[in-house]
């Protein structure tokens, strides 16, 4: 892919190495926390990330599942630099993307290279810029492009998302789902990131669209070489379109393997439960109980303690960890 070139700024081509090449992962998250002081309750505070670890190779696309309110969207937000972490690193090419207040992020050189396509495309999108307004925006904003390199870029973009000419000119208002989604698939190619956070890219979109769409970002993830983080509720798609998956449950990363080992096999109870509402995937494993409150949260004691048919003494006493292995289970009885 030629780099736009320009007296004002360019966005360099860039050629991904091999996976096996590299030491070092592209994104490495180091024990990430964030805490949420709540009012009116002196020391209270919800643990919405706590205490986790990931890593995202070049050209990886990893999966991140589980249920509402387990962290999915606070966890990203912290990624994309939209909030600040309580705790911990996230380094990205060994540099600590942390270490930046997020209201800075947005003109960090870095910004360019870390994308995120947003949940609803049209909440997303400024009503008042057309569609080539909003893709050319980063350009400007980041690259210091002039407006006929901005313009070359955003044709070249447009191409690749499958966004007809015609349809640049038109505003939100006037693009259907699936064009809008392609318009903020495209501002966030336009910089060629190096990673790109899907945050449920699809759930606003009717059925009938969202297969070509998840089919669009699957072939641009390959042809770019990109990494991608895909954070959905539909495990089918995460099973079709991820390398690995991380299954998170109240703040905490609970299991992580290769996409087809963990839904194969699932070691942890909670994913148990989860792959069994698939279907096709067998019985459906019900789980009783009540979820465990995420403020101020036990540190000796397994989250997921309440609702799990196989807790015992030791679970309320000790908080398993999740191991360093390819296929992890944060849990004291996993199979062998």
């Amino acid at each position: 892919m030629p780099a736009a070139s320009t007296a004002g700024g360019a966005i360099p081509a860039r050629s991904v190495p091999e996976r096996s090449v590299l030491e070092e992962p592209l994104l490495r998250v180091e024990h990430l926390h964030k805490r949420f002081a709540l009012a009116g309750r002196r020391g209270a505070q919800l643990h919405a990330v706590d205490d986790v670890s990931l890593t995202i190779q070049p050209g990886e696309a990893l999966g991140l599942v589980g249920e509402s309110g387990c962290g999915k969207s606070t966890l990203v937000r912290l990624l994309a630099r939209l909030l600040d972490v309580s705790e911990g690193r996230i380094l990205f090419e060994g540099e600590d993307l942390a270490a930046t207040p997020a209201r800075s992020f947005a003109v960090h050189p870095r910004r360019a290279v870390l994308q995120m396509v947003f949940q609803d495309p049209t909440d997303s999108l400024n009503p008042r810029f057309s569609a080539r307004d909003t893709i050319r925006e980063p350009c400007v904003l980041l690259a210091g492009m002039d407006r006929l390199a901005a313009d070359e870029r955003v044709d070249e973009v447009a191409q690749q998302v499958g966004l007809a000419p015609e349809l640049l000119s038109r505003f939100p208002h006037q693009l259907s789902g699936g064009q809008k989604a392609r318009v903020g698939i495209a501002r966030a190619l336009v910089m060629r990131p190096r990673l790109l956070i899907l945050d449920e890219p699809t759930a606003a979109l009717d059925v009938s669209v969202q297969a070509v769409v998840l089919q669009l970002l699957d072939r641009l993830r390959i042809d770019l070489g990109l990494s991608t983080l895909f954070v959905s509720h539909d495990l089918n798609v995460v099973r079709l379109l991820t390398d690995r998956v991380a299954v998170m449950y109240l703040g905490r990363i609970v299991e992580t393997g290769p996409s087809t080992a963990v839904f194969r096999a699932p070691r942890h109870p909670y994913t148990r439960a989860l792959v069994s509402a698939i279907p096709g995937q067998g019985p459906r494993i019900r789980l009783d109980g009540e979820v465990a409150s995420p403020i101020n949260p036990s540190p000796t004691m397994c989250r997921f303690h309440s609702r799990c048919p196989q807790a015992a003494e030791r679970c309320l006493r000790e908080a398993p960890a999740l191991p360093a292995a390819v296929h992890a289970a944060a849990c004291h009885f996993v199979p062998g």
